[in-house]
């Protein structure tokens, strides 16, 4: 496939113009509220095939988890927590999915590492992560690795890890996002607001 000069200049400056939006802090993130509709993203699953997250979400209500990657301890601390909670969530009518900027075959290692039976979407190139209002700029010492993990799709953005628990609808009814990674929604926690919300 051939591509014009003007077709690749038009890629890059768009490149640009999403790289100026999003911000440089993860503190300065602007994420969907409680009560908004989630957008309608196109992910990958663990073998590389595209799934929408809309159709995923409309089988049954989720529990949806952002997390910074596979490399990081803390994320894999969190979805292993949340596995020990898989059965009850199921229980209770609800899924789990979690993204991460990893590609495909990391997504497969961190599955199999871990012992997760619930499903990991690859949001490699971070357009579910922008959407969601979770971006921001990676400081320049995570690059080389989010490069690395995300087989060359992310140039260096980071999700601000998340929890959101949405409707077949795609309405969110809650959500935990706090900008300091190191601080994760506990899985006894989430249960009582997924039981809660059955009620």
């Amino acid at each position: 496939m051939k591509f014009s000069i003007s077709t690749v200049v038009f890629s890059l400056f768009m490149t640009l113009i999403i790289a100026q939006d999003i911000p440089k802090e993860a503190t300065d993130i602007s994420p969907l509220l409680i009560g908004e509709q989630m957008p309608n993203i196109m992910l990958k699953d663990t073998d590389g095939k595209s799934v929408s997250l809309t159709e995923l979400v409309a089988q049954k209500q989720t529990v949806l988890i952002f997390y910074r990657g596979g490399w990081c301890p803390y994320c894999n601390i969190h979805l292993g927590e949340l596995q020990t909670i898989e059965t009850d969530v199921l229980k209770a009518g609800y899924q789990i999915i979690a993204i991460s900027p990893d590609a495909p075959q990391k997504l497969s290692a961190s599955a199999d590492k871990h012992k997760l039976n619930y499903k990991l979407l690859s949001d490699a190139d971070t357009n579910g992560a922008q959407q969601f209002g979770l971006a921001f700029q990676a400081p320049e010492k995570y690059k080389e690795m989010l490069g690395n993990y995300s087989d060359k799709n992310n140039t260096g953005v980071l999700p601000v890890p998340a929890v959101f628990v949405l409707n077949k609808q795609g309405e969110i009814l809650f959500e935990y996002i706090s900008p300091d990674y190191k601080k994760r929604l506990s899985a006894s926690l989430l249960l009582a607001v997924i039981n809660n919300l059955a009620e």
